[in-house]
């Protein structure tokens, strides 16, 4: 099989990882890809953005099966492109990846479909969210309805805040079109839980749990980012909080999306909250998070083009989805500065010290070649994973690793599965 991979980022490079394993595969291709994921695709110069050209390689390369990565390409409408010209994708359509792309819609959908969230209110006008919030509970939850990077959520502790977040949001538009409209949600205390799973459309099959660090800073401080480290599995997501998820949650959301008219394959990424009331969703993602990616693919047992074909086919009933008794850590390599102001072209030293090392990987999130040397490309820039026989073996040997990389300028949080300590 020929395989396109459409992103550049982390969770595209474990993607692509993951798929050289296949024995199926003969060749993988990467739009545009970076130069960690060169190593196992031949990368092409196209943007995920750029649904006709990539249709068109697609064609003539005679591609079996295109792979999106990436948020941005599945809520434009990328499969619809694809499945249009007769070409087999993994992914959401458009009227499907809706989920993630839109929060009111998200949240509308589980008011409707009785799946527990955080009680919220949507507004379109900035005056009508202010005045909402003189009578509004602290803290509170502001969130971007589009797509931000991640980045779109302000939790405010003060009324004051809160009024500087709604202007910066929908008046300044700090986060473009994402904040034409806002949900303004009530703020949720425990523990934050990842979930990803495969999707056919009417069959869900949940992947192993992970726990995601957006703060920038040590503490969970500082700016949201898309993410600066994860761990696998989650000591937090216990069997009675699966079995809750289960019933409540994971196939009522499948359910909830087919009745819609919005049949969903590909990924759904379920953002959990573990409150006193029991566990609800914060968000979904259409997609493998990142950097969740990074540590739930090395811990996957199966053939990963295989599950692939079985979404796009309908047929996921039929695959016994298994991940190994293992955990993995991952620490992002940033570069100082991310995610605000940063500088980049900075020769990356050490990757070399990853190879022929089993239970060791280092995901490339923003790198490319620059005149023979691989160096520096974005804030988030390389993820560093290990595998362990527990979580705290796990996040020593990613810490070890760590050490392996330098470029000026790295940056790294040092408390990534800090919480595992206190399961």
């Amino acid at each position: 099989m020929k395989i396109l991979i459409v992103g550049s980022g982390g969770r595209e490079h474990a993607i692509a990882w993951k798929v050289a394993q296949s024995p199926k595969v003969e060749k993988i291709y990467c739009a545009p890809g970076n130069a960690g994921i060169a190593e196992y695709a031949e990368c092409v110069d196209i943007g995920a953005m750029e649904f006709d050209r990539l249709a068109a390689f697609a064609r003539e390369n005679e591609i079996d099966l295109t792979v999106v990565g990436m948020d941005d390409p599945l809520v434009g409408g990328i499969v619809d492109v694809f499945e249009a010209q007769g070409l087999r994708v993994f992914g959401p359509r458009k009227n499907a990846a809706i989920l993630e792309g839109s929060k009111a819609f998200s949240k509308n959908l589980m008011k409707k479909y009785g799946i527990p969230t955080a009680a919220y209110e949507n507004f379109d006008d900035p005056k009508k969210a202010l005045e909402y919030l003189e009578h509004a509970k602290m803290p509170i939850v502001l969130k971007a309805d589009g797509l931000a990077l991640g980045k779109g959520v302000l939790i405010c502790n003060t009324l004051e805040e809160a009024k500087e977040g709604v202007r910066s949001i929908m008046m300044d538009k700090r986060f473009g079109d994402a904040g034409n409209q806002m949900v303004i949600e009530e703020f949720m205390t425990g523990r934050e839980v990842s979930v990803l799973s495969f999707v056919d459309g009417k069959t869900i099959r949940i992947m192993t749990s992970a726990q995601d660090h957006k703060r920038a800073l040590d503490g969970d401080q500082g700016l949201n980012t898309g993410g600066m480290g994860t761990f696998s599995p989650s000591p937090f997501y216990t069997k009675e909080v699966d079995e809750f998820c289960k019933e409540h949650i994971y196939q009522k959301t499948v359910d909830a999306m087919a009745a819609e008219g919005r049949e969903f394959k590909g990924v759904i990424f379920f953002g959990l909250m573990l409150t006193q009331e029991g566990p609800k969703v914060l968000e979904y993602n259409a997609r493998f998070g990142d950097p969740e990616a990074q540590v739930v693919l090395p811990r996957m047992k199966n053939d990963i083009v295989d599950v692939f074909e079985a979404c796009v086919d309908g047929t996921l009933d039929q695959i016994d989805l298994q991940f190994e008794d293992n955990a993995a850590v991952c620490v992002v390599l940033a570069s100082r500065g991310y995610p605000v102001k940063y500088e980049k072209g900075f020769e990356i030293r050490g990757l070399e010290n990853f190879k022929g090392k089993d239970g060791y990987y280092v995901f490339h999130a923003g790198s490319r070649f620059s005149d023979g040397k691989i160096v520096t490309n974005g804030g988030r820039v390389l993820g560093v994973t290990a595998l362990g026989k527990d979580l705290k073996e796990a996040r020593a040997n990613a810490y070890e690793a760590v050490k392996w990389i330098d470029f000026d300028n790295k940056y790294c949080r040092s408390d990534i599965g800090k919480a595992i300590d206190e399961a």
